[in-house]
């Protein structure tokens, strides 16, 4: 399921799950998976997402395994269908799949049964990361425990700077966030960002200057540039640096209280500033653990247990 077909009462159970499951004590959360099998199947470079599924997988009880396109038979050619098939021979009942082909995860469900969470598939989606960015966001503007909603974010804008063409992250994020009321603003060069992006929703647009951006934002997200696809394309570094920084100068001048967020990898000193990515204003680390419980609620979702 992607984010813009979700319904809004999944989104608010998501949600309503991952904040319980953080006042759960963990000898309690150890035994709701107990003796589940989990896959991770990996055919793209991870740290946050895929170490963020297995603990939560392991907090959870549930037995993983992590499968990677480096040092699997994926390597000698083996297709997506029968590399899904072996896993379910071998006991698997979930498979958490990251994959470079946009439509992947649905691929795989169809070939072997088994529910298959998105962790990311090519340039199309990451559900789960648009799911705790909200989370995050929520507890920053202190919106946490209100009912989710149509109108939960009316009046908060959110920017979302740097290489949108490639981001997963920025699609399901331009999705999600104006189902909530939000106004969401993308911001970048037209070689990284396209106009046909703004037709993600009626409530995205497209604003080219990173100043006008960043003073109409209470919600700031910087991403990295994605240099393994960049190929062919022309694009001056340095100039992007100076147009598009998130600097502590900025910041301060421009959006003194807004939230700042980042997917991740950060890339410092090319899209943030240290002093805004340890700053007081950055909800950076709290995304990532904010990760865990988010996740932990999709493992139970996707097996059918319920807390």
């Amino acid at each position: 399921m992607t984010v813009e077909e979700m319904p809004m009462q999944e989104v608010a159970s998501i949600l309503s799950l991952a904040d319980r499951l953080d006042g759960v004590p963990p000898a309690v959360k150890a035994g709701l998976l107990a003796g589940r099998k989990i896959a991770l199947l990996f055919y793209e470079s991870s740290t946050r997402t895929r170490t963020s599924f297995e603990l939560a997988a392991k907090s959870l009880g549930a037995t993983t395994t992590l499968v990677s396109d480096k040092s699997s038979s994926i390597e000698k050619g083996e297709s997506l269908k029968d590399t899904g098939l072996t896993l379910r021979a071998l006991g698997a009942e979930c498979i958490i799949l990251r994959h470079p082909a946009s439509g992947a995860p649905f691929v795989l469900e169809r070939a072997c049964g088994l529910p298959v969470l998105n962790a990311g598939d090519g340039m199309h989606q990451h559900p789960s990361q648009a799911l705790l960015d909200v989370r995050t966001i929520l507890q920053r503007l202190h919106l946490a425990g209100r009912p989710v909603e149509a109108n939960l974010l009316a009046g908060c804008t959110v920017a979302i700077t740097g290489d949108i063409r490639h981001s997963r992250v920025a699609r399901s994020n331009g999705m999600l966030l104006p189902r909530l009321g939000a106004k969401v603003l993308l911001c970048g060069p037209v070689e990284l960002l396209p106009e046909e992006a703004a037709s993600l929703g009626q409530e995205v647009e497209i604003v080219r200057d990173f100043e006008s951006a960043l003073a109409r934002a209470q919600v700031v997200m910087m991403l990295r540039i994605q240099r393994e696809r960049l190929a062919g394309l022309e694009f001056d570094l340095a100039a992007y640096i100076d147009r598009y920084q998130l600097t502590q100068e900025r910041l301060a001048r421009l959006a003194p209280n807004a939230v700042v967020l980042h997917p991740g990898p950060m890339i410092r000193g090319l899209e943030i500033e240290d002093e805004v990515a340890d700053g007081p204003q950055s909800a950076i680390e709290q995304q990532v653990t904010n990760g865990i419980a988010l996740r932990e609620a999709l493992l139970l979702r996707a097996l059918g247990v319920e807390l």
